[in-house]
């Protein structure tokens, strides 16, 4: 046993003097990779926090990595958190840092959106769902609330398209077809609001 702690020991000693005697770059670099390291760990431990609806200790946690170890889904989480607590400029503040990290997470400009809609600004949200759509032209909730952007400016020639691009790419979600019946009324083409209300109510019947 003393054997064993001494050797531990003597390794510890020569791998502490190894890194003093590296040039200051190269400390940087180490110490940049170890840094990097705990911030994952960290994270790790604040998603699982999060996952389990440990609110509190997650935000905490995510506070606690630095900054400039942030990854663009550490900002997002901290965005979610405050946006549910109804703190929208930090959550909006988040959002943004999010996109400075990586300019093609989707997810941010998406909860952007969303927010913008919620607070009554769709002409600022069109903006962000666009450049959803652009990095990601599959994601259907992305034309959905695109759509719903349209319809609240009275739009619905382009709400229409929207809204059936997202039926196309899934057409089991109930509100879709609801909202594109409603933009068919609008419009006064009663035949296909008709179709669309009711694939609407087969889709809550089944849920039921």
């Amino acid at each position: 046993m003393r054997r064993f702690f001494y050797t531990i020991l003597l390794l510890t000693i020569s791998t502490n003097f190894a890194f003093a005697a590296l040039p200051w770059e190269q400390k940087k670099e180490v110490s940049s990779i170890i840094q990097s390291e705990q911030s994952q760990t960290i994270t790790s431990q604040a998603n699982i926090l999060y996952a389990e609806n440990d609110i509190k200790n997650a935000f905490n946690l995510f506070l606690s990595i630095p900054e400039e170890e942030r990854t663009a889904q550490n900002w997002l989480l901290l965005g979610n958190i405050l946006q549910d607590q109804g703190k929208i400029d930090e959550a909006i503040f988040m959002y943004n840092k999010a996109i400075q990290v990586d300019e093609t997470f989707y997810k941010a400009y998406y909860n952007l959106g969303n927010i913008y809609l919620q607070d009554g600004r769709p002409n600022m949200a069109i903006e962000q769902y666009k450049k959803v759509i652009k990095l990601k032209p599959e994601y259907p909730y992305a034309h959905y609330n695109l759509g719903c952007a349209y319809i609240k400016l009275g739009k619905y020639g382009k709400a229409k398209y929207e809204l059936l691009t997202a039926i196309d790419l899934k057409n089991t979600v109930a509100d879709f077809h609801y909202n594109l019946a409603y933009v068919y009324k609008q419009q006064n083409k009663e035949k296909q609001a008709n179709i669309y209300l009711d694939y609407y109510n087969k889709l809550i019947q089944n849920q039921i």
